[in-house]
């Protein structure tokens, strides 16, 4: 007899009288999609095709006594699939690549008589249930699917009279299993409508979605002989005694998340499965190492690097001092990936859509803040962080992740950085390649123009009142690597996403993916968000004066400094990789010209300087240089002017010191200079500016970032020259040194240490300390550490696995943040 395996099994009761669980009657669906990867229902473990006779015992036919995964970290599968690094107890797969189980029966397998296969089921199942307002004679099951019975049964409803059956008569129609189950709560065959006798609709209350085999959430596997790359199959590999050892290979557009496993045998009776067990559950991520999969990669070292390395560098400061600091993403950590698949729960992505890297990084994309679906990170630019952790202070994705998916809430607070290293993580930890990318100028241009005013007032001086448009020291996305069937050929591969809220995209705040080949050669048509990217790493910045009358002047424009440097960590070390050309042509070239032409032809606005009023001054240049600043200190800055002409001129100079937000909101102003200056033809003239620190100190930001304007007025020409630039204070770090020797298993010490460089005490200082690999997060608060005196933490530790690993530390303060500290160490083997 064949075996029937097309339809997924019968499932047990679920009930629920929840009114938001009510079957949806909206015309496009008759049942609600499938969100969650977590809930199940059990599957029957004897699934007859009809009456059972007296003396039917499954004992008498072949049986499943165990299963064996291979699915601890030094055995075949973990080890061929690069999945041992995760902590994590369940078999992960790669999908597209075969994988290796064995299953052992009650007496050896006869391929001849018996018959068995694999089921893999993903999400939980229909049920209705309908309370009796009054008894029906007959009542109806209508599959909504169209499908004939195989079989009818006729059984009375518990607790009803003798006359109210399940009647078969119009069984083209009739669903194979008994009405009288459903209407009183359990699990059906397939979705469809309940009707009396008169063929009135009887609404039933529903829970759940059935697994279809066309959706990817019920796979049936029958054995066969050969293995098709990139397809659903199992062969038999080894036979001994009662055993047998299969190869499955899973299809390359599987869904991703966790599968439970069944294995079912054919009897003339009905059908056994083997009994519901979580440790043959099977997680199947996707696969850069295969080449049918949608995110295939081809080197190696970077596979390694963007798949398999967990931890990152994030860089900050400015382009022209440029700082960094280590980020733990911990993709491999205990419970993380449970956690990665939950963000798509939460993000409502249907689990038919979860084989599909586009899909999954555009709502990503969106669940990673909270602007408006409750998502993981909770952002603030106030730079106050009550009832939260300061953004700066987190050293890692583990901490975050892992209490969003144990309270429900969003984590406060994170910053660009923040959302960009949880982002990583999450695509890593599902085996999409990925890297954190810092844009430095980073333009957050409000009206879209590819123009960025600065307006002055009539001294030369930056308008804040109208001056609406900022520049971002810096701002962090990510990139993740992937085919994109949806756009014309060349624009795979890389693609910008970015978990930062700052513009809503079809509604709600979230970015990309984006093509960075399009965005080079201005291709913005392409989805998603492709126009604003492109407006984040091009544009001018207009310096404007506006006359009393009204009429807008152009000063000055700077056209080089908009997304100037483009970095990421470069590939097997913890240097930085310049990536601006694969974002744009170099200034002024042929072909920026023509990227430039082609984005607007696409639709990014683009005011030409024809349409404005200036004329530059060009026989006077203006630089603006800061000496290297320690927290604390006082430093200069140095303002150089060149005159180019035979003419004599005077200058009149403003310098407006600023303390800024890292997205270049201006806080306060704590320096004005004013000076006039006198210009000898062809020669050069300097003037340095000191800046104390008593002016700063009160009112520093945690980023210690300046932002200074220089503006100077040529009194002959009455033209302006303008420069702003930002600089960045040097901040104390923190040294780490262990003590002992590490080895994996045995407790060993690492020591941290500060000194509070600051004239002043440091008030409700936190410590934390982690390492992937190593020891999870811990902290400490220490009340306060007076001016000039050293705080030393020693934390006792015991290494899990050996390797070259990294502990990672942070301060916080209310007076100081932003202070890391990072140690390699080599944990060697017992």
């Amino acid at each position: 007899m064949p075996a029937v395996v097309a339809d997924p099994p019968r499932m047990s009761e679920t009930t629920s009288t929840n009114e938001d669980n009510k079957l949806p009657l909206n015309g496009r669906r008759a049942i609600p999609p499938n969100y969650s990867n977590d809930e199940e229902n059990e599957v029957p473990e004897m699934e007859a095709f009809g009456l059972i006779p007296r003396g039917f015992n499954p004992r008498d036919y072949l049986r499943v006594v165990d299963i064996y995964m291979f699915k601890e970290p030094q055995e075949i599968n973990k080890q061929e699939h690069h999945t041992d690094k995760y902590y994590n107890p369940k078999l992960i797969v790669r999908r597209g690549q075969a994988f290796q189980i064995q299953i052992d029966f009650n007496r050896p397998y006869k391929p001849e008589t018996d018959q068995f296969w694999l089921e893999f089921l993903m999400g939980d199942f229909l049920a209705l249930t309908r309370e009796l307002t009054s008894l029906e004679d007959t009542l109806y099951w209508i599959s909504i699917l169209g499908k004939s019975a195989i079989s009818v049964e006729r059984q009375s409803i518990p607790g009803a009279p003798e006359n109210l059956l399940f009647m078969g008569e119009q069984a083209n129609a009739v669903s194979s299993y008994s009405v009288g189950q459903a209407v009183w709560g359990s699990g059906l065959r397939e979705p469809g409508i309940l009707l009396n006798s008169n063929q009135q609709l009887l609404p039933c209350q529903a829970k759940g979605r059935y697994p279809q085999q066309n959706k990817g959430t019920y796979i049936p596997i029958l054995v066969g002989n050969v293995l098709k790359p990139g397809q659903w199959g199992a062969k038999i590999i080894h036979r001994e005694n009662n055993s047998i050892r299969l190869s499955i290979m899973s299809s390359t557009t599987c869904i991703i998340g966790k599968f439970r496993l069944y294995v079912a045998v054919l009897t003339p009776f009905g059908i056994l499965r083997t009994r519901r067990n979580s440790a043959t559950d099977t997680y199947i991520l996707f696969n850069p190492w295969c080449q049918l999969d949608a995110v295939y990669l081809d080197d190696e070292k970077e596979r390694e690097e963007y798949v398999l390395n967990d931890v990152g560098i994030v860089f900050h400061g400015s382009a022209e001092d440029v700082k960094s600091r280590s980020w733990s993403y911990g993709q491999f950590e205990e419970n993380i990936l449970d956690a990665c698949l939950f963000l798509m729960d939460k993000a409502e992505l249907e689990l038919s859509g979860r084989g599909n890297p586009i899909k999954i990084c555009r709502v990503a994309s969106a669940v990673i803040n909270s602007r408006d679906d409750n998502g993981v990170i909770a952002g603030s630019w106030n730079n106050t962080y009550d009832y939260g952790v300061a953004p700066s202070a987190w050293t890692g994705s583990v901490d975050i992740l892992l209490e969003y998916y144990s309270s429900k809430q969003p984590v406060r607070y994170g910053q660009c950085w923040v959302f960009a290293g949880v982002f990583n993580t999450f695509l890593r930890c599902l085996g999409i390649p990925a890297r954190l990318i810092t844009n430095y100028s980073s333009a957050h241009d409000n009206n879209a123009n590819l123009r960025l005013d600065f307006f002055l007032d009539d001294e030369g001086k930056v308008d804040t009142r109208l001056t609406k448009d900022s520049v971002w020291n810096y701002h962090c996305w990510n990139e993740a690597w992937m085919t994109r069937p949806d756009l014309p050929v060349g624009f795979g591969g890389w693609q910008v996403v970015d978990g930062t809220p700052q513009e809503t995209s079809d509604g709600m705040y979230r970015c990309g993916p984006a093509s960075v080949q399009a965005i080079k050669h201005g291709h913005v048509c392409f989805q998603f968000d492709a126009p604003f990217v492109y407006a984040e790493v091009n544009g001018d910045i207009f310096y404007t004066r506006m006359e009393k009358n009204g009429t807008q002047v152009v000063e000055n424009i700077d056209t080089t400094r908009i997304g100037q440097l483009i970095v990421t960590k470069e590939v097997g070390g913890d240097g930085m990789m310049d990536i601006t050309e694969e974002y744009k042509f170099r200034e002024g070239s042929d072909e920026e010209r023509l990227a430039l032409e082609t984005a607007v032809m696409y639709g990014v606005k683009k005011q030409s300087i024809q349409d404005t009023t200036y004329q530059p001054q060009t026989d006077v240049d203006m630089d603006f240089q800061a000496q290297k600043a320690v927290l604390g200190n006082d430093f200069k800055v140095t303002i150089t002017f060149r005159n180019k002409s035979r003419n004599s001129y005077t200058a009149t100079t403003y310098l407006s010191g600023n303390i800024v937000f890292y997205t270049g909101v201006t806080k306060s102003e704590f320096k004005k200079h004013s000076f006039s200056v006198k210009l000898e033809p062809s020669s050069s003239s300097s003037f340095d500016i000191v800046i104390k620190s008593s002016e700063y100190m009160s009112d520093l930001l945690e980023q210690a970032s300046f932002h200074f304007f220089v503006t100077a007025r040529i009194n002959e020409t009455g033209k302006i020259l303008a420069v702003q630039k930002a600089v960045m204070l040097e901040i104390p770090t923190l040294r780490i040194k262990t003590k002992g020797e590490l080895v994996a298993g045995r407790e060993t010490s690492v020591i941290v240490e500060f000194t509070n460089p600051l004239k002043q005490t440091l008030e409700n200082v936190t410590l934390r300390l982690e390492g992937p690999g190593v020891l999870r997060t811990i902290k400490k608060q220490f009340g306060r550490i007076p001016m000039n005196s050293t705080l030393t933490w020693e934390v006792k530790f015991t290494p899990v696995r050996p390797g070259l690993r990294r502990l990672i530390a942070s301060l916080n303060s209310d007076a100081l943040r932003h202070v890391y500290g990072e140690l390699n160490v080599q944990i060697q083997k017992p």
